[in-house]
């Protein structure tokens, strides 16, 4: 009896050769599934494809309420980026993805699911983590660890041989590969592998330069309901409507580029250049209103807990015990992170103009440099100094013996 593997699929040459070899030389009945995750590419032709091979179980689905929503909103909540710079666009999307690998395999019978991620990325860690949080026993198949399949010349062979359609941009060496989704896009590989190249304008999809950008400046309010974006300047939106409209915003004022680079979990230094323009905008509007609404003690605890929860995020462990503990703990910070945030885009850059809350804990009476009357007696603050200051002298009296 043929083992039946549900495969995730896109639909380009290396999962279309993936799903070729599953069943040539694994002798497989291959299922596969496509996630429209705001890839903006046609998804649609993924089943002709498939279709093509003998596949009869395809699965295509719309996840991209779900994907921003229950994945990237609560990632936000913790202004999660690694290594200082990068909002983890790539990373936050495979759980999603693992998942429904998962349920359908579970729903169609299937032993055993299979990915397309090479052996020295990140991304084989996060597929296969979770895979397994949702089903121990799961048979995975990770083919760039198995077949000799190990340069793009006998890849294209092995395509030309089983009359998979090589896209013409394919028959050579391709400049960058692109992963991309409603969070962001990125691009790795060949001309970017020296990290002394500088990327070509012409490679950037959501972005126009910041030089090329226009001459004026776009305002606009962005609204939050307990750490949550919800609208934008007073239009309720659905969580992927909302991105779609910030990276359009964000997009056409040059906002969001990154290049960076990264350790991977695997101990490879690699680098990527990022496009997040809505989510560029998001994280400093997000920041800004916690600035208002979070007391020291939180806003603090929350910034030394960040590096953690994105290596977690990067490193592909979304579904472990540590990452649903923090978020738990972050989660509970967000109740009084309502209110509007102010914001300018110009030419690459996002400046916060005004943030306001019905839980501010902002007091103008306190922070002013006029007569705060009895709100506060400039006097205390001499004890306070005093105490603050004991173990100091301690100490210098101390050298003075």
């Amino acid at each position: 009896m043929k083992t039946k593997v549900v495969l995730a699929y896109s639909g380009g040459l290396d999962t279309s050769v993936i799903a070729k070899w599953l069943q040539v030389e694994k002798d497989c009945e291959v299922v596969t599934f496509t996630a429209d995750l705001g890839q903006e590419d046609e998804i649609e032709p993924a089943r002709a494809k498939a279709a093509a091979m003998g596949i009869t179980q395809i699965f295509i689905e719309d996840l991209r309420e779900t994907f921003v929503k229950e994945y990237v909103f609560p990632m936000f909540r913790a202004n999660a980026l690694y290594e200082g710079v990068y909002l983890l666009g790539t990373s936050i999307a495979r759980p999603l993805i693992a998942k429904r690998q998962i349920d359908i395999a579970h729903q169609v019978g299937a032993r055993a699911v299979a990915h397309g991620a090479t052996g020295k990325g990140n991304d084989q860690v996060r597929f296969e983590l979770g895979y397994m949080a949702h089903d121990p026993d799961i048979q995975i198949i990770a083919p760039w660890r198995e077949w000799d399949l190990t340069s793009r010349t006998k890849l294209l062979a092995f395509a030309e041989a089983n009359k998979i359609p090589v896209p013409s941009d394919k028959k050579g060496e391709a400049p960058y590969s692109v992963d991309a989704n409603l969070l962001h896009t990125s691009f790795e590989g060949k001309a970017l592998e020296d990290p002394w190249t500088a990327p070509e304008e012409s490679m950037f999809l959501r972005t126009t330069s910041p030089q090329a950008a226009p001459d004026r400046v776009t305002e606009i309010v962005l609204s939050f309901e307990r750490g949550d974006p919800v609208a934008v300047d007073g239009q309720a939106l659905s969580p992927a409507a909302l991105l779609a409209t910030l990276n359009r915003l964000g997009g056409d004022n040059g906002i969001g580029r990154l290049d960076l680079v990264e350790n991977r979990y695997v101990g490879i230094k690699s680098r990527g250049v990022y496009e997040t323009p809505g989510g560029t905008i998001w994280l400093t509007a997000r920041r800004a209103l916690e600035s208002l609404t979070l007391d020291r003690g939180s806003a603090h605890l929350k910034d030394e807990m960040m590096p953690r929860y994105a290596e977690l995020v990067y490193n592909g462990h979304w579904f472990s015990p540590e990452r649903q503990m923090m978020q738990a703990a972050i989660d509970a910070s967000q109740h009084y992170v309502t209110g509007d945030v102010r914001l300018r885009l110009y030419k690459g850059t996002v400046t916060v103009t005004g943030r306001r809350s019905p839980h501010s804990l902002y007091s103008e009476a306190l922070a002013t440099f006029e007569d705060g009357g009895a709100t506060y007696d400039h006097r205390d603050a001499g004890g306070f100094i005093r105490l603050v200051g004991l173990g100091a002298r301690v100490v210098a009296r101390r050298g003075k013996h």
